[in-house]
């Protein structure tokens, strides 16, 4: 099977998926694909009615296949099994993440499919290897930590990497023993539906994995405010974090992790390698055309070797050329919407407003789809929108320093923590800097996530909540209680 494909003929999942079937619902909420404009199946909004559908579902299974009172290695088999099959059906699925998303056919199927994969198989792992803990008490007491499931797991999934995503959010609730309602934007449902379909051939016990489609307004409140959710996961803007919270706070107190907005700074000292840090500079704007949470859209630059490395960015930006994301090889990922298109420019518009520079871009793609062009800005203070609003787009700003303190200043956003990084050579400055950065995550000499599971990620601030990935994540989808027995 070749992975290019004709989107128009490519048939696509666009139904509810609760109790391991596929649930009708009234084709509500148009589905777009940005790499030409062109309408795509729609899909039904669940109502809450429709979600407590999917709850008791959730609910169902776990008391009929006893998921989380299972054997940890059943757990770990049954969500291995899974993983095989992702792997095998890659093509599919990276199809199905292509024609609605910005994702190049090539690169979801070699990166973001794969990767899934990987993340079930690393948290199955855990299921055998993390549980409760015996403390030390008095000689006539008995005292432990009791590790045990929530029950039913409440997710919500962006558009930006919908199958990553969804794995982040199922790999660690499934592996803990709970079940899970997930609900996936509804700007690119696909792939998560069929997700959920091969977990029931993999195996897993039907309503363990239900996927309701919908908004937030809508579904998404609905899952956060049911009181029969334990839990809450989700990834997004800091703007719906916030609303989520608030929701949950009306609603019923529930736990939740949130990995919420960035606007990560990119500190390079003169002593860097500038082409290692303009390579990596350049993948941490324009992957994805810079629609990911902790793309680096500061660059924070020593003045001396300003003027050398602007140039070799620009150099680089002009070589993106966009593709749409269904064919064979891989181009430049277009806007996920218009309506995001037009809020990417009018940014940089309010930017040069206020006195900023555009070096390059600035600009949409003469080409059909919504495509922008790799953006540098030059000039902006801290007050500037393109500094302080996160953009989710292919745009960066210039700024420049003198003094490490005045780096470090700069690096420091009084609003976002999510991530960051650093270029230089000097091993006992890298290591000082990562103490002061104010951000979940540090990168020292790269840029961007490796396939490193064990390692969590989450922000600071109002980055966000909590952990995804490691250990951090199988645990934070387990709650404890404290046991003491007089002997």
């Amino acid at each position: 099977m070749t992975l290019a494909f004709n989107p128009s003929s490519l048939s696509v999942p666009a139904r509810h998926h609760i109790g391991g079937q596929y649930v009708e619902g009234e084709l509500e909420i148009p589905v777009t694909a940005p790499s030409s404009g062109d309408a795509l199946q729609p899909i039904p909004r669940a109502d809450a009615a429709m979600v407590d559908r999917a709850v008791q579902s959730a609910r169902t299974a776990l008391k009929t296949s006893g998921w989380g009172q299972a054997a940890p290695r059943e757990r770990l088999r049954a969500l291995c099994r899974w993983a095989d099959l992702i792997e095998q059906e890659a093509v599919r699925l990276a199809q199905l993440e292509a024609v609605c998303s910005a994702r190049p056919v090539a690169q979801a199927k070699a990166g973001d499919i794969a990767i899934s994969a990987e993340q079930i198989r690393f948290f199955a792992e855990f299921a055998d290897k993390e549980g409760g803990d015996l403390v030390p008490v008095a000689a006539h007491q008995f005292g432990c930590i009791a590790s045990e499931p929530y029950g039913v797991i409440g997710a919500i999934t962006p558009w930006n990497f919908p199958v990553s995503m969804a794995a982040w959010k199922l790999g660690p609730a499934l592996a803990a023993g709970n079940a899970v309602v997930l609900k996936p934007s509804e700007m690119t449902p696909y792939s998560t539906l069929y997700m959920a379909e091969l977990a029931v051939r993999a195996g897993l016990p039907a309503g363990l994995v239900n996927v309701v489609l919908g908004d937030g307004p809508v579904t998404g409140s609905a899952i956060t405010g049911h009181p029969d959710i334990a839990k809450i996961s989700f990834t997004g803007s800091t703007r719906a974090g916030g609303q989520i919270m608030e929701n949950i706070a009306r609603t019923g107190i529930k736990p939740m992790t949130l990995e919420l907005g960035g606007k990560s700074p990119v500190v390079v000292f003169a002593d860097a390698d500038l082409d290692l840090a303009a390579d990596c500079i350049d993948r941490g704007i324009t992957a994805n055309a810079g629609q990911v949470c902790v793309a680096g859209s500061r660059l924070i630059v020593a003045r001396e070797i300003a003027e050398d490395l602007a140039a070799r960015l620009i150099e680089r930006f002009a070589r993106h050329q966009p593709r749409a994301t269904w064919e064979e090889e891989a181009g430049f990922s277009p806007i996920i919407s218009e309506n995001q298109l037009a809020r990417i420019d009018g940014i940089v518009r309010a930017a040069t407003d206020k006195g900023a520079e555009i070096l390059c871009g600035g600009e949409r793609f003469a080409r059909p789809g919504s495509f922008y062009r790799p953006t540098l800005i030059a000039g902006a203070d801290a007050e500037n929108p393109a500094i302080r609003e996160e953009i989710f787009g292919p745009v960066a700003t210039f700024q420049t320093f003198e003094t490490e303190e005045e780096a470090m200043a700069l690096a420091n956003h009084p609003t976002y923590g999510l991530c960051s990084g650093l270029f230089t050579r000097d091993l006992s400055r890298a290591l000082r800097l990562a103490r002061a950065f104010e951000a979940g995550t540090v990168w020292v000499n790269r840029y961007g996530r490796s396939r490193d599971h064990i390692l969590p990620t989450g922000g600071w601030k109002s980055s966000g909540l909590g952990k995804d990935l490691g250990r951090e994540a199988y645990n934070a989808n387990r709650r404890t209680k404290s046991v003491l027995i007089d002997l």
